[in-house]
């Protein structure tokens, strides 16, 4: 992985490429972020720079014999700790080093999945994953060798929050006394879950949540997301390029237009209309996209009630929204806003527990041209 192939991150992405360029590499740290958020591929883009042949100023090479290797995920001093499971194929013994063909091909395929994903691609069925208290020797023994190619042997513990506490204070000991040209990169998504301790004795990089710009962006450049699709799925994804790749099979519809013209009915009191045609529209849609439809329009929701208070807050907004968010916020009021939202809300509830969709539609409808007609 290199820096190139990471969207934004810019001044992450500088810290990083200016620790090594300085010589002021950590021994060990803690690339910390949400699930779907770029953690891992900074992690994994910082490893292949650091042992990169010909370091150019802003990314590794991508072409020297180092770099060949840690773009397959083959390099012998780039090494691999994380949660596993005992499967049909594994039954004893279950640590990393059986997994790494699996492991290889599916950060390959995606570097912002979850824990979910992981555990599904292995075959875990319902099984938690862990770093068991085995692996903490399987550790130990792993970073007692010299490096055979690079400057450094490398250690990428991913989801270390997740580690048996046998294996949580083998790795506090060789933290406190590191190996020489031994780096340790940990990934973790929930820092409150690791040993203080650990924490303590790590350099944090903090990796921000991506934008809904940068979510749209990562969409259209990846799977050529089509702009309009690729903003609502923005709005849904909060943040997450994992769940943004899911959602790219789900969304079949333009929820903004359907948002609006329901909207438009319901303070226009046409509920002959919504009853006919507008329920019948969300009934079609499906499940799945029934409540991201609900989830779509809470979110919007809020971005009107925000631009509403100062037109600054809402930082990205599509042209062809614009109009429509900047009129439909002289609507929403303190005294209504909450209630529309509590309405959405339950409908997203009651549409999860399979409720009939065009009833709880039509009566949702009903409660927000209230909340829209009586703003006092």
């Amino acid at each position: 992985m290199q820096f190139s192939q990471i969207i934004g991150q810019d001044e992450t992405k500088q810290m990083l490429l200016n620790s090594v360029q300085q010589n002021h590499v950590a021994h060990a740290q803690l690339f910390l972020g949400q699930e779907g958020g770029a953690n891992l591929a900074l992690a994994l883009a910082y490893a292949t720079y650091i042992n990169c042949e010909s370091k150019q100023p802003n990314d590794s090479c991508g072409t020297c014999n180092s770099c060949v290797k840690m773009n397959k995920l083959v390099h012998p001093d780039f090494n691999f700790v994380m949660p596993v499971t005992s499967t049909k194929s594994v039954t004893k013994d279950v640590l990393s080093q059986k997994f790494l063909t699996e492991w290889r091909q599916f950060v390959l395929a995606n570097p912002y999945q979850g824990l979910n994903e992981w555990m599904q691609f292995i075959g875990a069925e319902n099984k938690q994953g862990l770093i068991s208290k085995e692996e903490s020797r399987q550790l130990v023994k792993l970073v007692s060798l010299k490096a055979f190619e690079g400057d450094y042997k490398i250690v990428l513990i991913w989801l270390p929050e997740l580690m048996h506490t046998t294996a949580a204070n083998a790795l506090l000991k060789l933290l406190e006394e590191p190996p020489v040209k031994t780096l340790f990169l940990l990934v973790s998504q929930s820092s409150e879950k690791l040993l203080a301790t650990i924490t303590s004795r790590t350099q944090i990089v903090q990796v921000r949540t991506y934008s809904e710009e940068d979510v749209v962006a990562y969409l259209q450049q990846t799977h050529h997301t089509e702009p309009t699709t690729a903003y609502q799925i923005a709005q849904l994804a909060e943040g997450s390029l994992n769940a943004a790749t899911k959602l790219t099979s789900e969304i079949s519809s333009d929820y903004f237009v359907f948002f609006q013209d329901w909207m438009r009915s319901c303070y226009g009191y046409k509920f002959g209309e919504i009853v006919e045609k507008t329920s019948e529209d969300f009934q079609k849609l499906g499940r799945e996209n029934q409540k991201n439809f609900l989830l779509y329009a809470l979110n919007l929701f809020r971005k009107v009630m925000l631009y509403g208070i100062d037109t600054s807050l809402v930082a990205f907004m599509p042209p062809a929204e614009q109009a429509f968010i900047e009129n439909f916020s002289k609507l929403i009021t303190t005294r209504n806003a909450e209630l529309l939202s509590t309405e959405l809300n339950e409908a997203h509830y009651h549409i999860e527990r399979n409720a009939n969709p065009k009833m709880v539609f039509v009566d949702s409808s009903i409660q927000i041209a209230g909340f829209l007609r009586n703003q006092n």
